[in-house]
């Protein structure tokens, strides 16, 4: 078991991309230290002129925002859970992506070998059915649909793109990108030369503010190596701990608790890097596995801002899409495959593309008919859906005086600690925050104007004096 610096984060994380602060980059962000922060009441900061919120964890759609290896899971289970079933059932989604899971590009991947896997077998004149038009199933029915067969795209939602998903406010001056819209220009270079070459466009992200409460700033120099602490503790012992209990039996919880860094409690900053590790795995440290959990975490250091779902509607170009249509069984046998769907109504096709996201799988929402192998079960049991959840706010002119790209706050009680400044990036003075795990859950349940308070007084630090 390698380590890599990437698996140890500090910044702004979502379900699909990162900052890390520790990444190989040209240029690794640093603290910027001529605009700190100043602490004020949350009144300094006013009340956004508007707000769009993402809510993965409660979509029945979703059931979550993106897969992680739980204690006990292993990428074996993401392989498991790829296989095909009897030549009939095919398997999709990030989740299934051994070495790229929780990214677009992940879910491309494997919705392009899903396709490939179908024409193995198929044969001249069949009918094959998409469940799920995401990147996954976007990308499966471009490939089957291009090689001239009968595909049919099955859509629970009204819209395309799964949890890829743009919107357009008419009063926002720039499109908000409610799930994925962060990737790395080095892991995703195949999809951001496609999304330039469909004239979509991404903006570089870097620029790391690492501010407390009280006004410090600080390089977080205590994340890293607790974590690492913990995984080399971890690596040593018979089972598969979570990051939370390898944290403490290691001893890095002590140990970072005893820290100071330029002001900053070591306790803050570790515990600013286990939310933005949340932020970008779903999942919380007491939730994460210490084996395999953070491997090899890409970074993340551009985002779109052209219009992410434009990848999907390109892809199902020409592709027969029926949307609101559920499906709710999939019935298999040596010969065919029969749809269940929420309209009451059944469709009969010779083979199916599964897509739909884990947490779909996880909560039994499609009814399988016979039971998937054993193999697939379990894995779908073992491996874990996080919660990672946005909030875009829009303001009339800035607040804040800094030009840092990406926030991480210290010492705060608030669940969302990870922020995007749009304005360092497009000049709108528009905020993104970013909260994973525990948090995201806890943030899920907040109505609007709970949530505007909660992060008025988040946002505290960066009020202008």
């Amino acid at each position: 078991m390698s380590f890599s610096r990437r698996s140890f984060l500090l910044g702004a994380g979502s379900g699909l991309s990162l900052l890390v602060l520790t990444a190989c980059t040209d240029e690794p962000p640093r603290p910027t230290k001529s605009s700190t922060p100043s602490p004020t009441p949350s009144q300094a900061v006013p009340r956004p002129s508007g707000i769009e919120r993402s809510g993965w964890s409660t979509d029945p759609f979703a059931r979550g925002a993106q897969s992680f290896l739980a204690p006990g899971a292993t990428p074996q289970h993401r392989d498991d859970l790829a296989k095909p079933v009897g030549g009939r059932v095919f398997f999709a989604g990030e989740a299934t992506s051994a070495d790229l899971a929780g990214t677009v590009l992940g879910a491309q991947q494997s919705g392009a070998r899903a396709a490939a896997e179908v024409l193995d077998v198929v044969r001249t004149g069949e009918k094959i059915a998409v469940i799920g038009a995401g990147a996954a199933g976007a990308e499966a029915a471009r490939a089957l649909f291009r090689r001239g067969f009968d595909v049919v795209v099955l859509e629970a939602r009204d819209r395309v793109g799964g949890r890829i998903d743009t919107r357009t406010p008419k009063s926002w001056p720039l499109g908000v990108e409610l799930g994925a819209w962060r990737l790395g220009k080095v892991t995703d270079e195949p999809l951001l030369a496609r999304l330039a070459s469909l004239g979509i466009a991404t903006n570089p992200l870097a620029g790391l503010l690492a501010a407390g409460i009280d006004g410090h700033t600080a390089d977080n120099t205590v994340g890293a190596p607790a974590l690492a602490t913990a995984r080399t503790w971890a690596e040593a012992r018979l089972v598969d701990p979570s990051l939370s209990a390898a944290l403490d039996g290691s001893g890095a919880t002590a140990g970072a608790a005893g820290a100071t860094v330029e002001g900053l409690s070591g306790a803050g900053l570790l515990n600013a890097s286990l939310a933005s590790l949340a932020g970008v795995t779903g999942a919380s440290a007491s939730e994460l596995s210490t084996w395999y959990g953070l491997a090899d975490l890409p970074a993340r250091d551009r985002m779109v801002t052209g219009g992410f779902s434009g990848l999907i509607r390109d892809s199902l170009d020409g592709v027969r899409v029926s949307l609101s249509t559920a499906v709710l069984g999939v019935s298999y046998s040596a010969s065919a495959v029969s749809l269940k769907l929420g309209t009451g109504e059944s469709l009969t096709v010779d083979r199916v593309v599964v897509t739909v996201p884990l947490g779909v799988l996880k909560k039994n929402a499609v009814a399988f008919d016979p039971l998937l192998p054993f193999s697939h079960r379990t894995a779908i049991s073992a491996l874990g859906m996080g919660s990672v959840e946005t909030v875009w706010l829009r303001f009339d002119k800035p607040f804040w005086s800094t030009d840092a790209a990406v926030w991480s706050i210290v010492g705060s009680d608030s669940d969302i600690t990870d922020w995007v400044n749009l304005q360092a990036v497009t000049g709108e003075p528009v905020l993104v925050g970013i909260v994973g795990g525990k948090a995201a859950r806890r943030v899920g349940k907040l109505s609007d104007d709970e949530l505007v308070e909660a992060v008025r007084t988040a946002l505290a630090p960066f009020a202008q004096a």
